[in-house]
């Protein structure tokens, strides 16, 4: 990962052949980029350092929040990009940009409506349940609700359109002038060739530094020894290269975390089977804080419990509710959610003690017939009581990805530490700063997608 200055009239610096617009990573970003450059005319390339486009958006359930949107007026729901700009700035403690803010909330409707419009993708509404710091029903996903699926159908429309995504390059360095202009990028190929590739205009749509150690326990130490749970490749080259680049950095202790993690199956679990009235409990059979939180700071909740990992509890009216996602349905079929007609039953398939389980369980359904907040602060009243039969899974806390990275502006333009921005370059996705605040506690569900989409469309349509 290095940016090297070029030397001029050098036939060492030579390229292989030349785009206009060159795009670093085929996750939901980057093929975004790519759709949104090819409209406006531009020649598009995408590397992708994997087989096949997968990234981050494949692992996550490719939930995308957005306001005013038709999907949800035809559920009955009311919402705007303003109210949902206070929900993003009350969760990170008004530490974002506001104008990112401003225009990620605004173009959010826009881009799922083009995205479902323009290439088909098949959008809708989760209208069952609450995600944690939304005061509205926003969450727009595709059938299987998985990224898996949100990949492979942006996949398809570039094909659709004729764009070329080239796998199994992993983009190495940078070759710029004095000014900070990318001239060129070098790129690996499978049998150790380098490949030069000129370009007008680069955009980094590569991730974070998830899978990066050294980086993570330099910004983020607090999560430093969780499970991994995002892409292997989210190792930091746009951070590396931005500095060097002289490009400046926002936030970068930010990241998202998940604290409920099928362990060890690796599996996640929908945040719905706590919101909807289910909790967490330890190896104890005891809850330990206010699950209402959220499940990024979940992570850092259950890594703090004895060996690392908790169960959540819920009931089989949850489970119906969960089962719309593809990763419970794996879950399920590989025996990682355990059933039981009684607390006792369910105390014994997993090991915790039965009386405290019940002890547990007696006061989360008390403090739901009162409507009040318990003593870790969490707020029961309208929550649904669970019934018989019982369910649980066993989960460990995770870092998904990181949250911070170059700061750029709404349109992906790169700022300088000593001023301006830098002239060719532009970042989105988990390659730029997000709207996360400065930790785990900033991060309101779907702020990894809303930046990928959103901002990957604003720096393809760059003009």
């Amino acid at each position: 990962m290095q940016v090297r200055q070029a030397r001029p009239g050098d036939p060492g610096d030579a390229t292989d052949f030349d785009v206009d617009t060159l795009i670093i990573g085929a996750g939901a970003c980057g093929m975004t980029a790519a759709l949104a450059a090819k409209e406006a005319g531009r020649e598009v390339l995408v590397l992708e350092r994997d087989p096949v486009p997968s990234g981050s958006t494949a692992l996550s359930a490719g939930l995308i929040p957005a306001a005013g949107t038709r999907f949800q007026r035809a559920a009955g729901i009311a919402d705007t990009p303003e109210i949902f700009a206070r929900d993003i700035q009350k969760k990170a403690h008004d530490d974002n940009d506001p104008a990112l803010v401003e225009a990620l909330t605004r173009e959010a409707g826009p881009t799922i409506e083009w995205l479902a419009d323009r290439f088909g993708l098949p959008f809708s509404v989760i209208d069952d349940f609450n995600y944690p710091g939304h005061s509205h029903r926003r969450m727009h996903g595709l059938p299987s609700r998985s990224g898996r699926e949100l990949v492979d159908r942006l996949r398809t429309a570039c094909e659709e359109n004729g764009i070329d995504i080239v796998c199994e390059r992993l983009a190495t360095t940078l070759i710029a002038d004095a000014d900070g202009r990318v001239l060129a990028v070098e790129a690996q190929r499978p049998d150790g060739g380098i490949e030069r590739i000129g370009c007008e205009r680069l955009i980094l749509a590569c991730n974070g530094f998830g899978g990066n150690r050294e980086m993570v326990r330099r910004y983020t130490p607090a999560i430093a020894d969780a499970l991994y749970f995002g892409h292997p490749g989210n190792t930091g080259e746009a951070m590396v290269w931005g500095e060097q680049l002289g490009a400046a950095i926002r936030h970068p202790s930010a990241y998202q975390g998940h604290g409920n993690v099928a362990h060890p199956h690796g599996i996640l679990i929908t945040w719905g089977v706590i919101t909807q009235g289910g909790f967490q409990a330890n190896l104890e059979g005891r809850r330990f804080w206010n699950e209402a939180q959220g499940y990024s700071e979940a992570a850092r909740a259950v890594m703090g419990q004895p060996d690392g990992v908790a169960f959540a509890i819920f009931d089989r009216r949850i489970a119906g509710i969960a089962g719309q996602f593809a990763d419970y349905q794996d879950a399920l079929a590989q025996g990682a959610i355990r059933e039981a007609e009684t607390i006792e039953g369910l105390a014994q398939a997993t090991g915790l003690p039965a009386q405290a389980l019940a002890e547990t369980l007696a006061e989360v359904e008390a403090a739901k017939a009162e409507g009040a907040r318990d003593r870790f602060g969490r707020d029961f009243a309208g929550v649904a009581p669970l019934a018989a039969p019982y369910c649980a899974v066993r989960v460990t806390g995770a870092l998904f990805h990181t949250q911070g990275g170059l700061d750029a502006d709404a349109s992906g333009r790169v700022r300088r530490v000593a001023g301006g921005f830098l002239p060719n370059l532009r970042a989105a996705g988990g390659a730029a700063c997000g709207v996360s605040g400065k930790s785990d506690s900033g991060y309101l569900s779907g702020n990894g997608l809303l930046t990928a989409v959103v901002m990957g469309r604003a720096a393809g349509a760059w003009v």
